[in-house]
């Protein structure tokens, strides 16, 4: 047989069938194999160049990732090109579709679900809505501008000018989400370049650190060494078995029987204003993201040419800290309300439906929760379906909320102001089981 038969009969002997078992094994840094619709893909050297970061496609190494696949991009059928070539195999056809005994009709019952979503159009966008919301960012940062330069730099003034700037800076926040998770244009490359506008021009930041970052929280909320946002850096134990392993460690790097009160001191602060500010500024310069750096630059060079000359060199940078400070504390209450109070801990490999619901709850609706939120008082639905434009949540929530009754799967939704309230009780409580722990185990 010649090298060119030999190499064709190698090719058809390295696409076979694969038990759960032995796909599970291949979980490893060095060693990834995840399943999407029955096929099984090595993506072990593929990950590192994966456009929404290596982190978030690793953690579905040895699954079943065919939600999240689905979840993530706004055009599969294109996306399947480029697995193509990292194609070995598919289940062997004794194999269940779904991993780890998950309830296949649960799972088969959420894709219908989102079926019928698809089918409502509600995965289709309203050019208006987004439109008018950029327009009213752009206005409220135009209405600083003209404040200050009609009634001077008073204190009064100054002050009501930092809170509209956090507000536009924080409603930004809510719109570079929308291009981020690719829920506005048909096309990914549009929702690119306007989301890199937004988080980048509007507000100083960077798109790849921001999608880096969150892909891997919605992929694995709220589960340790996978969701980002729950990596406090031993500042705060938290949700069951964290404090409790920390305890019994007899580790302390704080008093976190007091955490619920220092939060107020270290967390909405500080967030935006220290830490995110840092880790922006070196990711951009160690991973070389350079664009979004030349975006970042550009928001620096607009705010100081406005505001130097009213301010001065270090007023506006006290005015753009005192800015950070306000958004930091909006930021903080409105994304840690849907998550912290609810169940963190380690991987339990649940299907998608139960694995967001477990992690996130809701906020009651009203026009000013919509607004206030980011229509992230729907985190469920969001969660569940991050493309899905923020205005057609409410369309969709009926649908989850019954199947959803139909597993018993629960359905948390509370007041703005209780959500606020069970952070705090969240964290006395997690401080509580550590210093139980510390002291008695």
């Amino acid at each position: 047989m010649g090298k060119g038969g030999e190499k064709g009969e190698e090719a058809r002997e390295q696409l076979r069938f694969y038990t759960w078992e032995e796909i599970q094994k291949h979980n490893l840094r060095t060693d990834k194999w995840l399943v999407i619709e029955r096929k099984v893909y090595n993506i072990t050297k593929w990950a590192n160049r994966h456009p929404g970061g290596h982190r978030v496609i690793s953690h579905c190494a040895g699954e079943d990732a065919t939600d999240a696949f689905q979840a993530f991009h706004i055009n599969p059928t294109l996306v399947r090109k480029f697995l193509k070539p990292l194609l070995i195999g598919e289940l062997a056809p004794g194999e269940p579709s779904h991993d780890r005994d998950k309830n296949s009709q649960l799972v088969e019952d959420f894709r219908t679900l989102r079926k019928t979503a698809e089918d409502m159009n509600l995965f289709r966008a309203s050019p208006w809505f987004f439109s008018l919301y950029l327009a009213h960012i752009i206005a409220m940062e135009a209405l600083a501008w003209l404040m200050v330069s009609h009634f001077g730099t008073g204190w009064i003034t100054t002050l009501i000018l930092a809170c509209i700037l956090a507000t536009s800076q924080a409603q930004a926040g809510w719109l570079q989400h929308d291009f981020g998770h690719l829920s506005v244009f048909k096309k990914s490359v549009w929702n690119h370049i306007v989301h890199k506008f937004v988080i980048g021009h509007l507000k100083g930041a960077s798109a790849n650190w921001w999608n880096h970052r969150h892909f891997q929280h919605h992929a694995k909320p709220n589960i340790f060494m996978k969701d980002p946002d729950v990596n406090m850096l031993h500042i705060f134990v938290l949700g069951d078995s964290q404090p409790v392993e920390y305890g019994k460690k007899k580790l302390k790097y704080l008093p976190y029987n007091h955490q619920h009160e220092y939060f107020f001191l270290v967390f909405p602060p500080l967030l935006i204003p220290v830490y995110f500010q840092i880790q922006i500024i070196s990711t951009m310069i160690r991973r070389r993201f350079w664009a979004d750096l030349l975006w970042a630059i550009s928001y620096y060079m607009r705010y100081f040419i406005t505001y130097i000359p009213f301010y001065g060199v270090l007023g506006s940078l006290f005015l753009l800290t005192f800015v950070r400070f306000l958004e930091s504390h909006w930021f903080v209450w409105v994304t840690q309300m849907n998550h912290i109070p609810m169940e963190i801990d380690s991987e339990k490999h649940r299907d998608w439906l139960s694995s967001q619901l477990a992690a996130t709850c809701n906020i009651e609706q009203s026009f000013f929760n919509d607004w206030f939120t980011g229509h992230l008082n729907f985190q469920i639905e969001h969660h569940l379906f991050p493309t899905m434009p923020r205005h057609n949540f409410w369309k969709v929530k009926p649908l989850v909320k019954s199947l959803c009754a139909k597993y018993g799967v629960q359905y948390e939704e509370k007041s703005l102001g209780k959500a606020c309230i069970d952070i705090v009780g969240s964290l006395k409580k997690s401080g509580d089981l550590w210093l139980d722990a510390y002291l008695h185990k």
